[in-house]
């Protein structure tokens, strides 16, 4: 285990962190202007502290599929972690914890990011503009979230949000947010490698295919087609031949991985810190309640998926099986034992439950070294194929993008889509909820598109396109901040 320790603000309160990362080795130490980022070491080992908050992201993918009509929130009973439950039937308000979670954990990232580049001119090295590439997609990123989440949110560029700061901080708008984020992520493509030496550090491909994704988000689609072919074209990524491999412990950051957060089973961490864990947290809460049986341990039974994302999948499609666990099917077949929870379905996300030799240390459900495949090849292929047919680009490209991915779902051409206009739109979606069902993209693929409210019940147009600003961070700013429409 590699760790680090570092004392950061998080969000807009000063919180003591102690954390970890599995990059390098770094004595804990005390960080300020005067006696820090005086060596590359120094700007190396705040790098790690900015990498960490990626590990709490967990909670952003789980919460994705929830919202979304993929899964409904489980659990053991109605009132297990009742914020999650809130969010699954869209009655979710200002006072949710695990809103303020996702909220607090990204301005985490974003303050480390930032630290680094408040001093980005103090000292010079070798490489260093590769320091601050890296950097500055991990701000992107955080930023992203905060957007997808909640809109205009307080923005800082380049300096640390400290507290007091939040007075003087208004909601600043997406859209020049994104403007920021792009501009990152330009500077991180410009200058990082398509390979780096270490796994799981940020990449020129991750870079250019995050921002493809924003484009799209914005319905920029000849700049997300432009970039988003260039990974296709140039990046040194494929799709795997066996879809089944793809999130096995002993097949991480493979030739489809374009970006994945890095996680370990080593330190434990508790409810009171679930952020403290360098485990996939979401794991475990994903799990088959009190299992009994070979391959797979037990969890908590949340986030659990639907029959209608079941029937989504076509006859003949081989995703079905390694995205969906049909336990009642499986136990017939194995003499497996479990216990049903709350919303049983039948059926468990198979991609992200804790299978059996997974190397646990501490709570096992909190710890699981599985990492969390953040943009896939695939989900590459699929966002071209959009841009290309949304923005009047090429069909026939976006048909070749889509069907290379269908063509390693059924084993064959014969299921290939031959549409073109709206129906190969339709096509294009329907291929990314099944492609990428279980991995927290679904909910924002829904509003993005405009399709929420017709897909999810209880959703209001309007009103839960965004999520509600934590209520005490509204407080802690003096109450400057207008909160998002509904809530």
């Amino acid at each position: 285990m590699k760790r680090l320790k570092l004392t950061y603000i998080i969000g807009l309160l000063i919180i003591m962190a102690s954390c970890s990362d599995d990059f390098v080795d770094v004595e804990s130490r005390n960080q300020n202007s005067e006696n820090y980022f005086n060596s590359e070491e120094d700007y190396q080992d705040a790098l790690i502290g900015a990498y960490d908050l990626l590990q709490s992201t967990y909670l952003n993918v789980m919460l994705g599929e929830i919202a979304s009509d993929n899964t409904l929130a489980g659990g053991e009973n109605a009132n297990d972690v009742p914020g999650i439950q809130e969010i699954d039937d869209m009655i979710h308000t200002p006072i949710n914890q695990q809103l303020r979670d996702i909220w607090s954990w990204m301005y985490a990232g974003v303050n480390r990011a930032n630290y680094i580049m408040e001093f980005q001119d103090k000292t010079d090295f070798p490489g260093k503009e590769q320091v601050l590439a890296q950097t500055r997609f991990l701000r992107a990123y955080y930023y992203f979230e905060l957007v997808k989440w909640f809109g205009d949110v307080p923005f800082a560029v380049d300096q640390r949000i400290r507290f007091g700061d939040q007075f003087d901080i208004p909601r600043t708008p997406k859209e020049e947010i994104y403007t920021q984020i792009e501009l990152d992520l330009m500077y991180a493509a410009e200058n990082l490698p398509w390979v780096q030496p270490q796994e799981g550090r940020v990449t020129k491909g991750a870079a250019q295919a995050l921002l493809g994704k924003v484009y799209l988000f914005q319905e920029k689609f000849p700049e997300a087609a432009n970039v988003l072919e260039d990974v296709i074209d140039n990046g040194p990524y494929d799709l795997l031949s066996d879809y089944s491999t793809m999130f096995e412990n002993d097949n991480e950051n493979n030739i489809e991985s374009v970006f994945e957060v890095q996680y370990t089973d080593v330190e434990g961490a508790g409810f009171g810190c679930l952020q403290c864990s360098e485990g996939n947290v979401a794991v475990g809460f994903n799990g088959i309640r009190s299992y009994d049986g070979p391959v797979f341990e037990s969890g908590f039974s949340f986030n659990v998926p639907t029959q209608e994302v079941v029937d989504e999948f076509e006859e003949g499609d081989n995703r079905l099986p390694t995205a969906i666990l049909d336990i009642e099917a499986w136990a017939e077949e194995t003499g497996a034992t479990y216990s049903t929870g709350f919303e049983h379905t039948g059926y468990f996300n198979r991609k992200y439950i804790s299978r059996q030799g997974d190397l646990n240390t501490g709570d096992a459900n909190l710890t699981n070294p599985n990492n969390y495949r953040a943009i896939r090849f695939a989900d590459v292929l699929l966002m071209a194929a959009e841009a290309l047919n949304r923005g009047g680009i090429s069909d026939t490209r976006a048909q070749m993008y889509l069907n290379r991915v269908r063509e390693r779902a059924f084993g064959n051409s014969d299921n290939n889509v031959s549409a073109t206009g709206s129906a190969l739109t339709e096509a294009i979606y329907r291929e990314r909820r099944v492609e990428l069902v279980g991995e927290g993209h679904h909910f924002f693929d829904l509003v993005r598109t405009g399709r929420a409210a017709a897909e999810i019940e209880g959703f209001q147009t309007g009103k839960h396109e965004l999520f509600p600003i934590p209520l005490l961070e509204i407080q802690l700013a003096g109450n400057q901040w207008e909160q998002n429409p509904g809530y």
